[in-house]
């Protein structure tokens, strides 16, 4: 049986203007922010403006509007760390890895021999977020 979406969640409450976000970009269907534990420089998020628990349950259009601002926001850390590469990941239930159950999908810009940090919780400090945000916000307009 499905399990309902909870809109007391943190992206929810994000959405609603309830808690802060260093956003990156927004449109109609879409948000991106910063990821404020992140597991490598420049790494952050892209979720639907629909509630959706995960992939599982998200409505077709709304999911494609999700992968496009992923697209998006992809080239835009690549050019904004000069990255060789980038991970996009997205975790599904508990048994999946989700942690935060509205759909998200992760985007981290990768080095050559740089492992990603593991995922322990820890935040970044609000400067270093804001300076990558600004850095990802100005790929962002040029591109």
């Amino acid at each position: 049986m499905p399990v309902p979406y909870d809109d007391s969640n943190v992206f929810a409450k994000i959405l609603r203007g309830e808690l802060p976000a260093y956003k990156l970009y927004e449109d109609a269907d879409t948000f991106a922010l910063m990821d404020i534990m992140p597991r490598g420089e420049g790494h952050c998020l892209v979720i639907p403006k629909a509630p959706s628990r995960n992939i599982l349950d998200v409505a077709p259009d709304s999911l494609a509007a999700v992968m496009a601002t992923t697209q998006k926001l992809a080239r835009a850390v690549v050019e904004a760390f000069s990255a060789d590469g980038v991970t996009v990941q997205q975790f599904n239930e508990a048994a999946g890895g989700q942690v935060v159950f509205h759909l998200h999908v992760h985007v981290i810009p990768r080095f050559e021999g740089v492992a990603l940090k593991p995922h322990t919780g820890q935040m970044e400090k609000p400067e270093v977020l804001a300076a990558n945000a600004e850095r990802i916000r100005a790929a962002l307009a040029a591109s």
